[in-house]
Formats: structure tokens, sequence, C-alpha cells
């Protein structure tokens, strides 16, 4: 490991992801980890290293840095583009947000794109200035035909269990995640496969009905995709998967909370009905996330940035194509909603952590990667760290 600039972060309104410290200070080791919590009190009597760098909080929320695990693109750069460069870019943009790790996520496209993005994404890994990069997320391509949301119809596929084994081959032991429909035939078999490979499902774009979905849960999709949205709706002699998530509470999910994808009355009712630790933030963001006039595009289709602050197909602007969403911008959109900061903080670092096994990150606790934010009241990044050096 690579020596870094050792730190304190003082005056710190602490929010660890696991609790509330405030008027705390936060030691960064040469080895970019974390390397003692205490309180102001205590700071006179602690001795650091030669050359320690001081940033003064001033009271405002330290926490830990933001994971992103479902985001196609930011600021003109995107999966789509297959490029190495383009995920770098992802990386620097996304650092200024205060997100100090991602998972870039896969549109269901063919076989051959899939496997140029994964080629991309793997030639970036280790070569990023900003938020790590964590691995792959593949959206599909085993998801329903009847909820294909903005993927393309003609890139969904059949449970084919040769099929996975070559996109999880071809990611070379990165991908993470995948989204599938748990109706599709042939799915326990695939979940199976997908557990004994280590790869994490979640129920997304999907039909399914809720015994669907309860057989799903039993054989390990314990985690879905952007809640409410591509999936089948609540209704009250189906609960669907909507009503299945939401009435078991064991099932994990994400939602993207700019107010257009889930209304916030609903999003309110989730944090109600469902235990804070399995709620996951996610963007969902595109291409020209960040990106102001004409002629934007998101995996080739022209899309529009909305009133409502999303971006719809320029053809039918009834049908959203995802979000212009940033992490930061949820959690504050959260506490305008009512949910407590240090619980939607929670939501973006220590319960993906969680979910996808990122053991040494999502927390502020000694020995964990100092991927560390400094935000303002407005939840702007006064100053970002990955991996305890200093990025913003």
């Amino acid at each position: 490991m690579n020596t870094v600039q050792p730190h304190i972060i003082t005056n710190a309104n602490l929010k660890t992801g696991l609790t509330v410290i405030p008027d705390s200070a936060v030691f960064i080791n040469e080895k970019g980890l974390v390397g003692d919590v205490f309180s102001m009190s205590r700071i006179s009597s602690k001795n650091f290293p030669a050359g320690t760098q001081f940033f003064d909080a001033a009271g405002d929320t330290v926490c830990p840095g933001l994971i992103d695990t479902h985001i196609h693109g930011i600021g003109g750069y995107g999966t789509e583009d297959m490029s190495c460069d383009s995920i770098l870019g992802m990386s620097e943009e996304l650092v200024k947000f205060g997100i100090t790790a991602f998972l870039p996520t896969i549109y269901t496209d063919g076989e051959e794109k899939i496997f140029k993005s994964e080629e991309a994404i793997l030639k970036a890994m280790g070569n990023e200035n900003g938020a790590r990069i964590l691995g792959i997320n593949a959206e599909g391509p085993f998801i329903s035909p009847k909820r294909p949301g903005a993927l393309p119809q003609k890139s969904i596929s059949p449970v084919d269990i040769d099929y996975f084994d070559r996109i999880i081959d071809h990611g070379q032991g990165h991908v993470v995640c995948m989204t599938v429909a748990p109706e599709l035939k042939h799915m326990h078999e695939l979940a199976l496969r997908a557990m004994a490979r280590g790869v994490i499902l979640l129920a997304g774009h999907t039909d399914a009905s809720y015994e669907n979905m309860i057989e799903g849960m039993q054989c390990g999709i314990l985690h879905s995709t952007h809640f409410f949205n591509a999936m089948s709706r609540l209704h009250h002699r189906n609960p669907g998967a909507v009503g299945a998530i939401m009435i078991n509470p064991e099932m994990c999910c994400e939602v993207i909370a700019d107010g257009v994808h889930v209304h916030r009355e609903l999003v309110k009712l989730l944090t109600r009905l469902k235990p804070a630790e399995n709620i996951v933030l996610i963007t969902d963001s595109l291409k020209p996330t960040g990106l102001i006039g004409k002629n934007l595009q998101a995996n080739g289709v022209d899309v529009i940035l909305s009133e409502e602050g999303a971006f719809v197909s320029a053809e039918d602007n009834s049908l959203l194509n995802g979000s212009a969403l940033t992490l930061n911008k949820a959690i504050a959109n959260m506490s305008k909603w009512g949910v407590s900061s240090d619980i939607s903080i929670q939501m973006a670092t220590t319960n993906p952590a969680r979910i996808y096994k990122f053991n040494n990150m999502g927390s502020i606790i000694p020995g964990k990667l100092a991927d560390i934010c400094v935000f303002d009241n407005n939840f702007n990044p006064r100053a970002v760290f990955v991996g305890g050096v200093r990025k913003v």
C-alpha cells in the first residue's frame, strides 16, 4: 500500500454510518486507513506523525464516502462508450460529488457490447484518479420483455446458463451483481449458479407475481433494482414485485430518490415499512448527467432533461430513461422529505457495503479504508478523501 499524507479532520459532526458522534475528530494514517476516531476533548493528549495535516470541519457533517452501486454515466461519460477513458472520466466526475466508490452499470445490449463494456471497466480498474471502481453491475440480460423500461427489447434473453457463464467469465471475477426477472423459466437454476459464482442477483425489470418473488427469495434473490420502476405493481389480489419487496423485511431494494422516479411520499412510506439497513440509495444516472443543452444521448437514444429533473425519451416523453441525480443530492432530498441525514447516509454507504460485501469500506471505524467526505449543510462536498488521499 502506498504511503499517504496523514490527516486529522477536526470539529466533525461525525456520522459514521453506524452512529452519530458530535464534536469529534478522525485520524487518517499513512496507510490510507482510518487510524482513530475520538472526541475533540481528547485531541491534546494525542500524538500524531510529523507532517500530519489538519482539516477543520467546523461542525459540518463528516461521513463515509458515498457508494453508488447503480450508475450508467455522468458528465458526458458512460458505460455505453465501451471505453476505458470514459470509465475513468466517470471516476473523476463522481468524486466531485462525494462518491468515493461505484459500480459502473452495463446495459442489456447484446453479448458483444456487454463484453466490450466489461473490458473497458476491467482496463480502468486500478487506474482511477477519483472514485474507485468496485466491479461490474450487469443490468440484465435475463429480464422480462414485458418490463424492459428503457432497455432495448432485442437484447433481452431467456435464461441461458452458458450465456450467464460467458458474461461472468469475461468479467474475470469482477461481476458483482446482475438484475434478473425471478419469474423466468430456469431462474432457479440460474440463481444457484450465481450463488456458486459469488454473483448477487437483484429482482428487476420483472413482471413477477407475488409467488414468483417469494420463489426467487427462496433461492437467494434478496435485493431489487430501482424499486417501483420497471416491475409488476401492487394490486390487492396480487401484490406483485412491489408488494413482495414491501411486505418482506429481509428483501433489500434500491431507490432513486429524485422525486421523479418515485413519489417522495412513497419513499417516506418505504422508510417506515422496511428496515433502514435494507434500503440502498442509487442514482441510475445517465451519461449526460450534469450536461446542459440539446442533442443529449444515453445508450444511443436521444433524451431530454424533463422539467422535473429526469431524463426522458425525446420521442416519448412519458418514458423515463434514467435519472440526472447525484448521490449527495439524493441524501439532500431525503433530508428535505423528513428522513434524518444519518439514516440517509447509511443508505448510501454502510448498506451497499454490507449487501455487496465491500467489507473494508462504508463506515468510519479504525482499520477501514479512509474514504471520507466532509459535507456542508446542503450536502455539497467541502473535502473528499479516497484511501486517505484528498481528491476535493
